[in-house]
């Protein structure tokens, strides 16, 4: 299993960026990815995850309406469309699947433990 985040990059508060998650390896429709991010000093932060099963999202409080998640199942592909960005979304951003889960909630979105398999990351700033 292989996941490659890209899309990354600096951009001004109220900017935009499309995050992409290229998987392969895994059954792309019975899975579940997730996007994870993490800031400096701070805990790594669940934002969105999404089904392969049934197309079901979820999204935190915190992105909820400015961030969103999708994805293309003949490219194996899951996108993170972010506007409206704020200073406070800097950081490294990671997708994760798992097959361990049963439905996309709070319970599994925000915590990675349930999560197996990691992309490297990549680097949001967003300048004020």
């Amino acid at each position: 299993v292989q996941l490659v985040e890209s899309g990354g990059g600096l951009v001004q508060a109220g900017g935009s960026l499309r995050l992409s998650c290229a998987t392969s390896g895994i059954m792309f429709d019975r899975y579940y990815i997730g996007w994870f991010r993490q800031a400096p000093g701070k805990e790594r932060e669940g934002i969105a995850c999404i089904s392969g099963v049934d197309g079901s999202t979820y999204s935190a409080d915190s992105v909820k309406g400015r961030f969103t998640i999708s994805n293309e199942d003949d490219k194996n592909t899951v996108y993170l469309q972010m506007n409206d960005l704020k200073p406070e979304d800097t950081g490294v951003y990671y997708c994760a699947e798992t097959g361990g889960i049963s439905s996309v909630d709070a319970k599994y979105c925000s915590n990675g433990w349930y999560w197996h398999y990691w992309g490297r990351g990549t680097q949001v700033t967003v300048s004020s």
